[in-house]
């Protein structure tokens, strides 16, 4: 039964798979690095449904905020390097320092403001090693509803119309409904 952070965390670090491709991004010694999103929303999700093999997610989503250097193409470098670090894992890297401009939205103060404006509160999460090499997790949201399978808007994504949009577009092209029934869906 998963009813904490610490049953998430120590969820993951029975998972060799995805403990392996946590420290494939750690030894990039990023700053104020995570991953997120649907990399461990998924393997929540798994769990609470009883499948017993972990959902492939479309990519694993490493985030890092390096104000000094929001250049795009140290991205696909970044890419390049897990890639060959860990060849097979769809690996996605953002500097968090630049994305607010391509989102057109004020400047994020860091990863974990970063993660709170993510769409849905079930998918603003993020793990990471600390410098102590032991499994953190961060949900400035929290994780009463990734552990309820509720998918609803980060409280940034109710604060216009447009965002409100954006969230709904993305309901209807994730479908997460497809893949965990037992998901409960807030329009």
């Amino acid at each position: 039964m998963l009813t904490s952070k610490e049953d998430i965390i120590n969820l993951i670090q029975s998972d060799e798979e995805m403990m392996k491709i946590i420290h494939t991004a750690s030894s990039l010694n990023l700053p104020d690095w995570w991953i997120c999103a649907g990399f461990v929303r998924s393997k929540i999700w798994d769990t609470l449904h009883g499948f017993p093999e972990r959902t492939m997610t479309p990519d694993v989503d490493v985030i890092y905020f390096d104000p000094g250097n929001p250049n795009e193409e140290d991205e696909k470098v970044l890419e390049q390097k897990l890639n060959h670090l860990l060849p097979g894992v769809p690996w996605s890297v953002k500097n968090q320092a630049r994305m607010h401009s391509v989102n057109q939205i004020a400047p994020y103060t860091s990863s974990e403001d970063a993660i709170s404006k993510f769409p849905e509160t079930a998918t603003a999460l993020g793990v990471k090693l600390d410098r102590e090499n032991k499994l953190i997790l961060t949900a400035p949201c929290g994780i009463e509803d990734v552990l309820n399978l509720k998918v609803k808007p980060t409280p940034f994504f109710t604060e216009t119309n447009e965002r409100a949009a954006i969230y709904k577009q993305r309901l209807v092209k994730k479908n997460w409904k497809a893949v965990w029934h037992m998901v409960k869906v807030q329009d």
